[in-house]
């Protein structure tokens, strides 16, 4: 009986140990989760993750006095790690739709964007009514995944996981065309050229960051953080900054 109860107790404070350390949070740090592979917002640069967000994530951890954390995760896991805790907010050329809204809250808009059409260079494709029938890659997740279900219901939706995966897709001719975000797509164009941009705008959407629904005072300071930026230009700059 001691035995058992000693059993028991052993994995009980096992439990209460890990239990701890699964779900326990530095106090002093800000946790934001992105996904690395979406330039100028996003990327790598010697063995670090920059980017517009990432400038912008640190004036906010700055004026709360903490330590910022980034970590990348795909971009499909963004919502459910701001949802289950493990992060404070995330920032990964988010757009804001109504969908999302049900499962987290959004800061304000912080900047707009056009998303295009990639093809190849010797594709025959011109216009985005010729697309209709075709093989569209997308990012797993993102508004090009649910705009190409909505819009065009006679294509192949091609998902990925990242944008890489996709771009070698298109060149490789498994896919027709790529759709997504401008200024991505330029940097993948200028590292890719045998791909080009379609000519014109397929569609616009606004960008926010995400925080955990009720999650009311973290949401404010990133919304006073972006307005300012917004307001003295440093966003634009930012952009500009870490666009090839």
């Amino acid at each position: 009986m001691r035995r058992f109860k000693l059993f028991i107790g052993t994995i009980t404070l096992l439990a209460l140990v890990f239990g701890c350390t699964a779900c326990g949070k530095n106090e002093n740090e800000l946790v934001m989760v992105t996904e690395a592979g979406f330039a100028p917002y996003e990327y790598y640069k010697d063995g670090e993750i920059v980017g517009v967000d990432i400038d912008i994530a640190k004036e906010i951890a700055k004026r709360l006095d903490k330590k910022l954390v980034v970590k990348d995760v795909a971009f499909d896991f963004l919502i459910n790690e701001v949802k289950s805790g493990k992060a404070d907010f995330a920032a990964a050329g988010m757009s804001i739709t109504e969908e999302r809204k049900e499962e987290v809250d959004f800061s304000i808009e912080y900047t707009t964007s056009n998303q295009v059409v990639v093809v190849r260079k010797d594709s025959p494709l011109t216009s985005f009514d010729e697309i209709q029938n075709k093989k569209i890659a997308v990012q797993l997740g993102t508004v090009a995944d649910m705009y190409v279900s909505d819009n065009y219901p006679n294509a192949t939706l091609m998902t990925h996981k990242k944008y890489l995966t996709a771009v070698e897709d298109i060149k490789s001719k498994k896919a027709d065309c790529l759709i997504m975000d401008q200024l991505p797509a330029q940097e993948i164009v200028s590292e890719n050229p045998e791909l080009k941009i379609m000519d014109g705008i397929l569609f616009q959407d606004k960008y926010g960051m995400i925080v955990k629904k009720g999650n009311t005072e973290l949401k404010q300071e990133i919304d006073k953080v972006l307005k300012e930026l917004q307001e003295d230009g440093t966003i634009d700059q930012l952009i500009l900054n870490h666009s090839k």
